[in-house]
Protein backbone atom coordinates (compact mmCIF):
# COMPACT_ATOMS: atom_id res chain seq x y z
CA UNK A 1 0.00 0.00 0.00
CA UNK A 2 1.24 3.48 -0.87
CA UNK A 3 1.54 5.88 2.05
CA UNK A 4 0.88 9.55 1.30
CA UNK A 5 1.88 12.50 3.48
CA UNK A 6 0.32 15.94 3.16
CA UNK A 7 1.39 18.92 5.24
CA UNK A 8 -0.23 22.35 5.52
CA UNK A 9 -0.70 25.26 7.94
CA UNK A 10 -3.89 26.55 9.52
CA UNK A 11 -5.52 28.62 6.76
CA UNK A 12 -7.75 31.69 7.18
CA UNK A 13 -9.24 32.63 3.79
CA UNK A 14 -11.61 35.43 2.78
CA UNK A 15 -12.14 39.15 2.28
CA UNK A 16 -11.02 41.02 5.40
CA UNK A 17 -9.03 38.04 6.76
CA UNK A 18 -5.92 40.23 7.06
CA UNK A 19 -7.49 41.94 10.10
CA UNK A 20 -7.09 38.67 12.04
CA UNK A 21 -3.29 38.80 12.00
CA UNK A 22 -2.83 40.27 15.49
CA UNK A 23 -5.18 37.81 17.14
CA UNK A 24 -3.55 34.95 15.18
CA UNK A 25 -0.10 35.88 16.53
CA UNK A 26 -1.51 36.09 20.03
CA UNK A 27 -2.90 32.55 19.73
CA UNK A 28 0.61 31.33 18.92
CA UNK A 29 2.01 32.89 22.10
CA UNK A 30 3.65 35.90 20.42
CA UNK A 31 4.44 39.06 22.40
CA UNK A 32 6.97 40.84 20.16
CA UNK A 33 6.57 40.24 16.41
CA UNK A 34 9.07 40.82 13.61
CA UNK A 35 7.19 41.95 10.48
CA UNK A 36 8.88 41.37 7.12
CA UNK A 37 7.54 43.31 4.13
CA UNK A 38 8.75 45.27 1.11
CA UNK A 39 8.38 48.83 -0.28
CA UNK A 40 5.52 47.84 -2.64
CA UNK A 41 3.44 46.41 0.22
CA UNK A 42 4.04 49.54 2.29
CA UNK A 43 3.01 51.78 -0.62
CA UNK A 44 -0.20 49.76 -1.07
CA UNK A 45 -1.05 50.33 2.61
CA UNK A 46 -1.13 46.68 3.72
CA UNK A 47 1.70 46.99 6.24
CA UNK A 48 -0.31 49.67 8.07
CA UNK A 49 -3.25 47.27 8.31
CA UNK A 50 -1.02 44.59 9.86
CA UNK A 51 0.54 47.02 12.34
CA UNK A 52 -2.89 48.29 13.39
CA UNK A 53 -4.09 44.73 14.00
CA UNK A 54 -0.98 43.97 16.10
CA UNK A 55 -1.41 47.16 18.13
CA UNK A 56 -5.05 46.38 18.84
CA UNK A 57 -4.10 43.21 20.71
CA UNK A 58 -1.13 44.76 22.50
CA UNK A 59 1.70 43.18 20.54
CA UNK A 60 5.10 44.86 20.32
CA UNK A 61 6.50 44.88 16.80
CA UNK A 62 9.55 45.65 14.65
CA UNK A 63 9.32 46.16 10.86
CA UNK A 64 11.86 45.12 8.26
CA UNK A 65 11.32 45.90 4.59
CA UNK A 66 14.77 45.84 2.98
CA UNK A 67 13.65 43.08 0.60
CA UNK A 68 14.07 42.93 -3.19
CA UNK A 69 12.66 40.65 -5.90
CA UNK A 70 14.61 37.38 -5.91
CA UNK A 71 15.63 38.05 -2.27
CA UNK A 72 19.29 37.85 -1.28
CA UNK A 73 21.30 36.15 1.44
CA UNK A 74 22.49 39.53 2.79
CA UNK A 75 18.87 40.67 3.27
CA UNK A 76 18.25 37.57 5.40
CA UNK A 77 21.36 38.24 7.49
CA UNK A 78 20.39 41.88 8.04
CA UNK A 79 16.85 40.85 9.10
CA UNK A 80 18.24 38.22 11.45
CA UNK A 81 20.39 40.84 13.22
CA UNK A 82 17.38 43.16 13.64
CA UNK A 83 15.19 40.32 14.98
CA UNK A 84 17.79 39.46 17.63
CA UNK A 85 18.53 43.11 18.55
CA UNK A 86 14.84 43.79 19.12
CA UNK A 87 14.33 40.55 21.10
CA UNK A 88 11.46 39.41 18.88
CA UNK A 89 9.79 36.05 19.49
CA UNK A 90 7.67 35.50 16.34
CA UNK A 91 7.51 36.47 12.70
CA UNK A 92 4.97 37.83 10.19
CA UNK A 93 5.68 37.86 6.47
CA UNK A 94 3.45 40.03 4.28
CA UNK A 95 3.84 40.42 0.53
CA UNK A 96 4.65 38.29 -2.46
CA UNK A 97 7.03 35.36 -2.38
CA UNK A 98 10.05 37.55 -1.61
CA UNK A 99 9.08 38.90 1.85
CA UNK A 100 7.55 35.54 2.85
CA UNK A 101 10.66 33.60 1.78
CA UNK A 102 12.88 36.10 3.64
CA UNK A 103 10.68 35.83 6.76
CA UNK A 104 11.07 32.04 6.70
CA UNK A 105 14.83 32.29 6.17
CA UNK A 106 15.16 34.73 9.09
CA UNK A 107 13.15 32.29 11.21
CA UNK A 108 15.73 29.59 10.40
CA UNK A 109 18.75 31.67 11.39
CA UNK A 110 17.39 33.11 14.66
CA UNK A 111 16.90 29.64 16.12
CA UNK A 112 19.47 27.55 14.22
CA UNK A 113 22.38 29.98 13.70
CA UNK A 114 25.03 29.84 11.00
CA UNK A 115 24.51 31.17 7.48
CA UNK A 116 21.45 30.64 5.31
CA UNK A 117 23.69 28.77 2.84
CA UNK A 118 24.05 25.96 5.43
CA UNK A 119 20.38 25.02 4.94
CA UNK A 120 20.26 24.67 1.15
CA UNK A 121 18.71 21.34 0.16
CA UNK A 122 16.29 19.11 2.01
CA UNK A 123 15.73 18.77 5.78
CA UNK A 124 18.84 20.58 7.07
CA UNK A 125 16.97 22.49 9.84
CA UNK A 126 17.46 20.97 13.30
CA UNK A 127 15.86 23.34 15.86
CA UNK A 128 12.19 24.47 15.96
CA UNK A 129 11.44 27.85 14.39
CA UNK A 130 9.60 30.76 16.05
CA UNK A 131 5.85 31.07 15.38
CA UNK A 132 5.21 32.16 11.78
CA UNK A 133 2.14 33.89 10.30
CA UNK A 134 2.26 34.60 6.55
CA UNK A 135 0.01 36.87 4.48
CA UNK A 136 0.34 36.75 0.66
CA UNK A 137 -0.54 39.91 -1.26
CA UNK A 138 -0.13 38.32 -4.70
CA UNK A 139 -1.90 35.32 -6.20
CA UNK A 140 1.41 33.75 -6.97
CA UNK A 141 4.14 32.15 -4.93
CA UNK A 142 2.14 29.88 -2.59
CA UNK A 143 4.96 30.37 -0.08
CA UNK A 144 2.45 31.06 2.70
CA UNK A 145 1.55 27.34 2.75
CA UNK A 146 4.73 25.70 1.42
CA UNK A 147 7.78 24.01 2.90
CA UNK A 148 10.06 26.04 0.60
CA UNK A 149 12.20 29.15 0.95
CA UNK A 150 14.19 30.31 -2.08
CA UNK A 151 17.05 32.75 -1.46
CA UNK A 152 19.78 34.07 -3.80
CA UNK A 153 23.39 33.21 -3.02
CA UNK A 154 24.90 36.52 -4.15
CA UNK A 155 28.46 35.17 -4.46
CA UNK A 156 27.49 32.00 -6.35
CA UNK A 157 24.83 33.95 -8.31
CA UNK A 158 22.26 31.20 -7.93
CA UNK A 159 19.03 30.60 -6.07
CA UNK A 160 19.27 28.29 -3.07
CA UNK A 161 16.21 26.10 -2.56
CA UNK A 162 15.61 25.28 1.10
CA UNK A 163 13.02 22.55 1.74
CA UNK A 164 11.85 21.54 5.21
CA UNK A 165 8.57 20.85 6.99
CA UNK A 166 9.81 23.38 9.57
CA UNK A 167 9.19 26.09 6.97
CA UNK A 168 5.45 25.47 6.80
CA UNK A 169 4.00 28.52 8.57
CA UNK A 170 1.75 28.04 11.59
CA UNK A 171 -0.99 30.20 10.07
CA UNK A 172 -1.56 31.42 6.50
CA UNK A 173 -3.92 34.37 6.10
CA UNK A 174 -5.19 34.70 2.52
CA UNK A 175 -7.19 37.86 1.85
CA UNK A 176 -8.26 38.34 -1.81
CA UNK A 177 -8.72 42.10 -1.18
CA UNK A 178 -4.92 42.51 -1.12
CA UNK A 179 -4.82 41.59 -4.83
CA UNK A 180 -6.71 44.76 -5.82
CA UNK A 181 -3.54 46.89 -5.54
CA UNK A 182 -1.45 44.90 -8.04
CA UNK A 183 -0.61 46.07 -11.58
CA UNK A 184 -1.77 44.08 -14.61
CA UNK A 185 1.83 42.98 -15.27
CA UNK A 186 2.35 41.67 -11.73
CA UNK A 187 -1.09 40.00 -11.79
CA UNK A 188 -0.15 38.24 -15.05
CA UNK A 189 3.33 37.24 -13.86
CA UNK A 190 2.22 35.86 -10.50
CA UNK A 191 -0.82 34.16 -12.05
CA UNK A 192 1.40 32.29 -14.50
CA UNK A 193 3.54 31.21 -11.54
CA UNK A 194 0.36 29.70 -10.07
CA UNK A 195 -0.34 27.84 -13.33
CA UNK A 196 3.24 26.55 -13.39
CA UNK A 197 2.90 25.32 -9.79
CA UNK A 198 -0.31 23.48 -10.66
CA UNK A 199 1.02 21.85 -13.82
CA UNK A 200 4.44 20.90 -12.39
CA UNK A 201 2.88 19.48 -9.21
CA UNK A 202 0.38 17.45 -11.26
CA UNK A 203 3.05 15.75 -13.41
CA UNK A 204 5.66 15.53 -10.60
CA UNK A 205 7.14 12.16 -9.73
CA UNK A 206 6.06 12.84 -6.13
CA UNK A 207 2.39 13.59 -6.99
CA UNK A 208 -0.26 11.78 -4.93
CA UNK A 209 -4.09 11.72 -4.96
CA UNK A 210 -3.90 14.34 -2.18
CA UNK A 211 -1.83 16.74 -4.29
CA UNK A 212 -3.62 15.96 -7.58
CA UNK A 213 -6.96 17.33 -6.39
CA UNK A 214 -5.32 20.63 -5.36
CA UNK A 215 -3.35 20.92 -8.61
CA UNK A 216 -6.43 20.14 -10.72
CA UNK A 217 -8.51 22.83 -9.00
CA UNK A 218 -5.71 25.40 -9.31
CA UNK A 219 -5.27 24.79 -13.06
CA UNK A 220 -9.03 25.04 -13.71
CA UNK A 221 -9.35 28.26 -11.67
CA UNK A 222 -6.44 29.91 -13.50
CA UNK A 223 -7.90 28.96 -16.89
CA UNK A 224 -11.19 30.62 -15.99
CA UNK A 225 -10.11 33.62 -13.93
CA UNK A 226 -6.57 34.81 -14.80
CA UNK A 227 -7.59 36.78 -17.90
CA UNK A 228 -10.35 38.75 -16.11
CA UNK A 229 -8.08 39.26 -13.09
CA UNK A 230 -5.40 40.84 -15.33
CA UNK A 231 -8.07 42.93 -17.08
CA UNK A 232 -9.54 44.52 -13.93
CA UNK A 233 -8.25 45.42 -10.47
CA UNK A 234 -11.79 45.54 -9.09
CA UNK A 235 -13.13 42.22 -10.37
CA UNK A 236 -13.75 40.64 -6.97
CA UNK A 237 -14.83 37.27 -8.33
CA UNK A 238 -11.63 36.95 -10.38
CA UNK A 239 -9.43 38.05 -7.43
CA UNK A 240 -11.08 35.61 -5.00
CA UNK A 241 -10.73 32.73 -7.42
CA UNK A 242 -7.10 33.55 -8.23
CA UNK A 243 -6.33 33.75 -4.50
CA UNK A 244 -7.86 30.30 -4.12
CA UNK A 245 -5.93 29.02 -7.16
CA UNK A 246 -2.67 30.28 -5.67
CA UNK A 247 -3.45 28.68 -2.31
CA UNK A 248 -4.35 25.31 -3.83
CA UNK A 249 -1.36 25.31 -6.19
CA UNK A 250 0.82 26.11 -3.16
CA UNK A 251 -0.57 23.13 -1.25
CA UNK A 252 0.00 20.93 -4.31
CA UNK A 253 3.61 21.85 -4.97
CA UNK A 254 4.59 22.04 -1.31
CA UNK A 255 3.79 18.34 -1.10
CA UNK A 256 4.52 17.11 -4.65
CA UNK A 257 7.50 19.43 -5.28
CA UNK A 258 8.03 20.86 -8.79
CA UNK A 259 10.09 20.22 -11.94
CA UNK A 260 12.34 21.57 -14.67
CA UNK A 261 10.54 24.92 -15.12
CA UNK A 262 11.34 25.95 -11.56
CA UNK A 263 14.84 24.46 -11.59
CA UNK A 264 15.65 26.51 -14.72
CA UNK A 265 13.82 29.60 -13.46
CA UNK A 266 15.79 29.51 -10.20
CA UNK A 267 19.02 29.44 -12.22
CA UNK A 268 17.96 32.55 -14.17
CA UNK A 269 16.66 34.39 -11.09
CA UNK A 270 19.95 33.87 -9.25
CA UNK A 271 21.73 36.17 -11.71
CA UNK A 272 19.07 38.41 -13.25
CA UNK A 273 16.65 40.73 -11.37
CA UNK A 274 13.68 39.40 -13.35
CA UNK A 275 10.24 38.52 -11.97
CA UNK A 276 10.11 34.77 -11.26
CA UNK A 277 6.69 34.46 -12.92
CA UNK A 278 7.96 36.10 -16.13
CA UNK A 279 10.70 33.47 -16.47
CA UNK A 280 8.23 30.67 -15.70
CA UNK A 281 5.73 31.92 -18.28
CA UNK A 282 8.38 31.76 -21.03
CA UNK A 283 9.79 28.36 -20.04
CA UNK A 284 6.54 26.55 -19.20
CA UNK A 285 5.35 25.60 -22.74
CA UNK A 286 8.85 24.41 -23.75
CA UNK A 287 9.26 22.25 -20.63
CA UNK A 288 5.72 20.87 -21.16
CA UNK A 289 6.76 19.88 -24.71
CA UNK A 290 9.84 18.12 -23.32
CA UNK A 291 7.94 16.33 -20.53
CA UNK A 292 4.91 15.29 -22.64
CA UNK A 293 6.54 11.98 -23.58
CA UNK A 294 6.90 10.99 -19.91
CA UNK A 295 3.20 11.16 -19.03
CA UNK A 296 0.85 11.76 -21.99
CA UNK A 297 -2.20 10.79 -19.88
CA UNK A 298 -1.44 13.46 -17.27
CA UNK A 299 -0.99 16.12 -19.95
CA UNK A 300 -4.30 15.06 -21.49
CA UNK A 301 -5.84 15.54 -18.02
CA UNK A 302 -4.33 19.04 -17.91
CA UNK A 303 -5.99 19.85 -21.25
CA UNK A 304 -9.29 18.79 -19.69
CA UNK A 305 -8.69 20.98 -16.59
CA UNK A 306 -7.98 23.92 -18.90
CA UNK A 307 -11.44 23.48 -20.44
CA UNK A 308 -10.38 21.92 -23.74
CA UNK A 309 -12.72 19.45 -25.43
CA UNK A 310 -10.44 16.43 -25.93
CA UNK A 311 -13.05 13.95 -27.20
CA UNK A 312 -11.65 11.79 -30.00
CA UNK A 313 -8.05 12.83 -29.31
CA UNK A 314 -5.15 10.61 -28.29
CA UNK A 315 -3.37 11.51 -25.05
CA UNK A 316 -0.46 12.98 -27.03
CA UNK A 317 -2.80 15.11 -29.18
CA UNK A 318 -4.63 16.38 -26.09
CA UNK A 319 -1.33 17.13 -24.37
CA UNK A 320 -0.23 19.21 -27.36
CA UNK A 321 -3.51 21.14 -27.15
CA UNK A 322 -2.72 21.95 -23.50
CA UNK A 323 0.69 23.33 -24.53
CA UNK A 324 -0.94 25.43 -27.25
CA UNK A 325 -3.46 26.75 -24.70
CA UNK A 326 -0.68 27.84 -22.32
CA UNK A 327 1.14 29.67 -25.14
CA UNK A 328 -2.07 31.50 -26.10
CA UNK A 329 -2.82 32.41 -22.49
CA UNK A 330 0.62 34.00 -22.02
CA UNK A 331 0.09 36.05 -25.20
CA UNK A 332 -3.44 37.10 -24.23
CA UNK A 333 -2.30 38.59 -20.91
CA UNK A 334 0.82 40.28 -22.29
CA UNK A 335 3.43 38.07 -20.66
CA UNK A 336 6.95 38.10 -22.16
CA UNK A 337 7.46 35.44 -24.84
CA UNK A 338 11.25 35.05 -25.18
CA UNK A 339 14.14 34.94 -22.71
CA UNK A 340 16.00 37.40 -24.97
CA UNK A 341 13.14 39.90 -24.41
CA UNK A 342 13.81 39.95 -20.65
CA UNK A 343 17.57 40.36 -20.91
CA UNK A 344 18.98 36.82 -20.69
CA UNK A 345 22.34 36.69 -22.49
CA UNK A 346 22.80 33.69 -24.78
CA UNK A 347 26.35 33.04 -23.57
CA UNK A 348 24.98 32.42 -20.05
CA UNK A 349 22.87 29.41 -21.14
CA UNK A 350 25.53 26.74 -20.48
CA UNK A 351 26.20 28.04 -16.96
CA UNK A 352 22.46 28.36 -16.23
CA UNK A 353 21.91 24.79 -17.44
CA UNK A 354 24.57 23.37 -15.12
CA UNK A 355 23.06 25.21 -12.14
CA UNK A 356 19.52 24.08 -13.05
CA UNK A 357 20.59 20.44 -13.31
CA UNK A 358 21.50 20.40 -9.60
CA UNK A 359 18.44 22.31 -8.34
CA UNK A 360 16.32 20.35 -5.84
CA UNK A 361 13.21 20.84 -8.03
CA UNK A 362 14.78 18.79 -10.84
CA UNK A 363 14.57 15.59 -8.75
CA UNK A 364 10.80 15.31 -9.30
CA UNK A 365 10.72 16.26 -13.00
CA UNK A 366 8.80 13.43 -14.76
CA UNK A 367 11.28 12.94 -17.63
CA UNK A 368 15.00 12.19 -17.24
CA UNK A 369 17.01 15.25 -18.20
CA UNK A 370 20.65 15.99 -19.02
CA UNK A 371 22.51 19.29 -19.08
CA UNK A 372 22.34 19.16 -22.91
CA UNK A 373 18.55 18.76 -22.76
CA UNK A 374 18.28 21.79 -20.47
CA UNK A 375 20.50 23.83 -22.83
CA UNK A 376 18.26 22.86 -25.74
CA UNK A 377 15.12 24.02 -23.87
CA UNK A 378 16.82 27.31 -22.95
CA UNK A 379 17.85 27.86 -26.59
CA UNK A 380 14.30 27.16 -27.85
CA UNK A 381 12.96 29.71 -25.34
CA UNK A 382 15.66 32.30 -26.05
Amino acid sequence: MNIHKFVMPEIIFGNGAIHQVGESCLRLGATNVFIVSDPGVIEAGWLDVVIKSCKQVGLKYTTFYDVTINPKDREVEKGCEMYIQNECDSIIGIGGGSPIDVAKAIAILVTNGGRIHDYEGIDKIKNPLPPQVMIPTTAGSGSEVSQFSVIVDTVGQKKMTIISKSLIPDIAIVDPETLSTKSAHLTASTGLDVLTHGIEAYVSLAATPLTDVQAKNAISLVAEHLRPSVASKINKEAKTNMAMASLQAGLAFSNAILGAVHAMSHAVGGKYPILHGDVNSILLPYVMEYNLLASPKKFADIALFLGIDIRGMSYMEAGKKAIEYVKNLTMDIGAPQRLSDIGLEKEEIRKMSLIALHDACMITNPRDITVEDIEEIFRKAW
